[in-house]
């Protein structure tokens, strides 16, 4: 490999403290969307960190991916997967849901 493809290569992997921000930033904001969720001062804050803590608990999947040396594309691939993994789990749900509702639904006579 060429100098300045090693250059390039370099560039484009994590180094010890961008993984460690990346754990921590992720970790951290788990920490604060449970604080939102059991403050007991507003509603709105409870319903923004209910919509954290499903955001948070899909990024977490992410940390075993924050590695020093580890290219910053893996990350990313790791975080499109799960964000089409969730689209379509919630596109079943949805799909489910409106089928029980038709089937339940009495037919009108």
């Amino acid at each position: 490999m060429s100098r300045r493809g090693a250059a390039r290569r370099a560039g484009r992997v994590m180094s010890v403290r961008q993984a460690l921000g990346v754990e921590r930033g992720i970790v951290g904001a788990s920490l604060l969307a449970l604080v939102m969720i059991f403050q007991p001062f507003s509603l709105g804050l409870f319903s923004v960190g209910a919509a954290a803590i499903v955001i948070m608990g899909l990024a977490l999947n992410l940390v075993p991916l924050a590695q020093p040396g580890r290219a910053w594309a893996s990350l990313a691939k790791g975080a499109i997967i799960i964000v089409v993994a969730f689209a379509i789990v919630t596109l079943l749900a949805l799909g489910m849901a409106r089928l029980y509702g038709a089937y339940v639904t009495p037919s009108p006579d």
